[in-house]
């Protein structure tokens, strides 16, 4: 999927090759109180006010997320950052290139 904004196309695909390197890096920044239960990360939804982990997931192969509790989900950590950091996935994006710097 590629979106144009301001003239400048975000490709979503080249970016979560990108970033993929850097997932559990990024993951943790994102989450740090999160912790890895077999493959997932389990956190608490910094969104709402959530006092137990375990509803709170993402796939550490996959990518997808949700949130078992609210329904929430999504596919990438492009959509995860955006939906923790209450943005628009192209300001996520964007957002996550400048701390991978276009590797």
């Amino acid at each position: 999927m590629t979106i144009k904004h301001n003239q400048e196309k975000i490709d979503f695909n080249q970016l979560n090759r990108q970033i993929n390197p850097y997932f559990s890096l990024l993951l943790k920044q994102l989450l740090p109180s999160g912790e890895l239960e077999n493959h997932e990360y389990v956190a608490l939804n910094p969104t709402r006010h959530d006092q137990h982990p375990g509803s709170f997931r993402i796939n550490i192969f996959t990518g997808k997320w949700a949130d078992f509790a609210t329904g929430d989900k999504g596919g990438d950590l492009v959509s995860l950052w955006a939906y923790v950091r209450g943005m628009s996935q192209t300001d996520a994006a964007r957002a996550l290139q400048a701390i991978v710097g276009g590797a």
